[in-house]
Parts: structure tokens; C-alpha cells; sequence
């Protein structure tokens, strides 16, 4: 592991930060990057594959805001294969953990990717996010801000006030801003050889490292922690009960959107879009005539247990399943939720290490025990 300090104090964090990935491109480190570039209106970021080290001006890798969890463009990238040509991807925690699944599940190459993990401090929903920039506000200056005084952010989506894992794991690079005085420097840290090599051709100062950083990092986990059980008390007692489950539900118009910005979410061919649930007229008079009265749409509960049941193990809490409702139909709080009892019964962290078996994927004969037959 190597430990290096990127100054701030002359350009700030952003453009310092920006400063880094354009010498990667100038360097000849890498070809191109994949980072948030802010829309020309100012009022969105898009991910965007840059090779053009000018073209990174408009960068912004803090800006508070998460319109698709990067896992899937990276897969679109390289689920066939990887290129001969090296790409650096900037990502958040949420989005580095489903990288990591989706490896897995051969569903990402990893080969020719430079991961650059950067801490999040959390993102708002794009409506917040573009409404801000509408004011005539700064959305990133706004959400750096409110750190810097230590006030509470009301604008985080729910997803990031309850997430203890806003900290890269298994990056090739961490850019550590949380416990640094960003006005001054962040911490750069190389975790891995590929990773090692960019931070020696960049030639930035080195650091032992910064103690605060580890207790900035333990003290955010804890609050993020107490948050999370107070939402999974309140998601308790909302869905306890076949009737309040389906109230829960009771909103959901079968549109999927959950389940197309889901990262971990990968089949070709769902179930639910297959002609298994295409039914003739006489099948739904059938089921009205048989309980009296028949919801429309139909299954829309066993859409959700099933996806449930595909990727609770998998779940890295980005959110953005919530976020993709149309109806505000809670889901994020229940599939984190219940995400959360399975992996700590396989006492499995999504992301965190590639060597890792899935759960659900893989059959061990001296689990679960306590469940089954002698």
C-alpha cells in the first residue's frame, strides 16, 4: 500500500481532483476515464467516457448526485470483453461493491480497468439536485458545505443517510476525503500494484497515511448505523402483517423501473416479461369469479418477492431502485432490509472482496444448520 497526499490549497478539491485524471490521459496511464461530467445547463451530471484530457473540465466526481449506478455502463462496457486499451472509472462505494458482484457473476471484465474508488459523502435525488442548480445554487458547493459547517444534509436521499460502507473497497486507487482537511489535501492511496505504478508515473508527494481519517471514518460508520436500525424499526412495522405488506405494495403499477435500475438485476430475460404472466381473458375472469375480486395488476407483490429472492445477497443499498419508482413506493427501505438479514445470515458483505462466493450461488454442506436435518 502506498500513501500519497494530492494539494489542494491552490485549486481546491475539485479541480485538484480533476487536475489528477487529466495527467492520468496525459501521461498515457490510461486512455480514457469514466466519470460524472456535468450536463452544459448544469442541472445533471451523465457519466461520460472521456479521452480527451480538455474534455475533463467539466468533470465533477462530487457532484452530490447518482442518475444510474455506474456498475451497469460498466457492464455494458465490458460483458463481452475487455479492450487492450486501459479505462480509469471513477466510482462511489455503492457503485465499486455491485462492480465487484456483477465480476462475479461474469458480468463485468475487470481486465484493462484502472478503479478509482472515491468516498461519498452521499448524493440527492436528481429533481433536488436539478432544482438547486435552477436557484442558482451550487449543488456540490452546497452538499461540501454542509460538511464543512458539520450540519445535517435533509437533501440526502435515504438510501445515503443509512449507508456505513460510503468508503471504497477493492479499489486500485482510494481518493480518502473523509477525516482530511480538504482545503488543504486529500489522501491518495494505492491498494493494489496496477495501483502503485499510476501513483510512482504521477509523482505525488507521499504521506504515512492520516490516523484522523480511520477515526472520521468509524465515528460517520456509527451514525450511519443508528440511522439505518431506526429505518428498518419503522420498515418492521410498516409491512408486518399480510395486509400492510400489501398496502406497502399497493402503489405499484408493475412498470419494472425497480428492477432496469437495479445494478445487480442482470437477466437477459426476466420471468416477469416472458410470456409465463400473458394471460388470456378467461384466465382473469376465472381468478375474479374465484375470490370475488381480482387486483389489477396482477402479481405485482410476487414481482417483488421474486427480485427479492434474485439479489437480496447481493444488494449494495445504492437506492436506486426507490429513486426509479414513479409512485414512491418504499422499496429501497424493505430490500435493504431484508438484504441485510440475508447476507448477515451468510455473514457475506456485498463487494467486498472479488475472492468471496456469492451465497446464493454456491451449495455448502455445513450451513444453515440450525434449519435443517442432522
Amino acid at each position: 500500500m502506498r500513501n500519497a497526499i494530492l494539494d489542494t490549497s491552490k485549486d481546491g478539491m475539485l479541480e485538484s481532483i480533476k487536475g489528477f485524471l487529466k495527467g492520468l490521459l496525459e501521461k498515457e496511464l490510461v486512455n480514457a476515464v469514466l466519470v460524472p461530467v456535468e450536463l452544459p445547463s448544469g442541472n445533471n451530471v451523465v457519466q461520460t467516457l472521456v479521452s480527451n484530457p480538455e474534455k475533463l473540465d467539466a468533470a465533477n466526481p462530487l457532484a452530490p448526485v447518482l442518475p444510474v449506478n455506474s456498475a451497469r455502463i460498466i457492464s455494458s462496457i465490458t460483458r463481452t470483453g475487455s479492450s487492450q486499451r486501459k479505462i480509469a472509472v471513477v466510482l462511489r462505494s455503492c457503485e465499486l461493491r455491485a462492480v465487484i458482484e456483477l465480476a462475479k457473476l461474469k458480468q463485468v471484465t475487470l481486465d484493462n480497468l484502472l478503479i478509482i474508488g472515491i468516498d461519498c459523502y452521499g448524493t440527492y435525488s436528481i429533481n433536488d439536485y436539478s432544482n438547486l442548480a435552477e436557484e442558482g445554487k451550487s449543488p456540490t458547493d452546497n452538499a461540501l458545505g454542509n460538511i464543512k459547517d458539520g450540519k445535517e444534509d435533509e437533501l440526502l436521499r435515504e438510501a445515503c443517510q443509512v449507508c456505513e460502507y460510503f468508503y471504497p473497497m477493492n479499489a486500485d486507487i482510494v481518493i480518502g476525503l473523509v477525516g482530511m482537511d480538504t482545503d488543504k489535501a486529500v489522501l491518495v492511496v494505492a491498494e493494489t500494484e496496477q495501483g502503485e505504478q499510476v501513483l510512482e508515473a504521477m509523482e505525488l508527494q507521499e504521506s504515512s497515511g492520516d490516523k484522523e481519517r480511520q477515526a472520521a471514518i468509524e465515528k460517520l460508520i456509527a451514525e450511519r448505523t443508528a440511522k439505518k436500525e431506526e429505518l428498518y424499526g419503522k420498515t418492521r412495522e410498516d409491512i408486518t402483517g399480510e395486509e400492510k405488506l400489501l398496502t406497502m405494495f399497493a402503489r405499484c403499477v408493475n412498470c419494472h423501473n425497480c428492477r432496469d435500475a437495479c445494478p445487480i438485476c442482470y437477466c437477459r430475460e426476466c420471468l416477469f416479461d416472458s410470456p409465463t404472466f400473458e394471460f388470456g381473458a378467461d384466465k382473469y375472469l376465472d381468478w375474479a369469479a374465484k375470490k370475488d375480486a381480482l387486483r389489477m395488476p396482477t402479481d405485482t407483490l410476487l414481482f417483488h418477492l421474486t427480485r427479492l429472492n434474485h439479489m437480496a445477497g447481493s444488494c449494495v443499498g445504492c437506492g436506486l431502485c426507490q429513486e426509479a419508482c414513479p409512485n414512491e413506493v418504499p422499496v429501497f427501505s424493505i430490500f435493504r432490509m431484508v438484504g441485510d438479514k440475508v447476507q448477515e445470515v451468510f455473514e457475506y458483505v456485498p463487494g467486498r472482496s472479488l475472492d468471496e462466493e456469492m451465497p446464493l450461488s454456491t451449495f455448502r454442506e455445513d450451513e444453515l444448520q440450525e434449519v435443517g436435518y442432522e
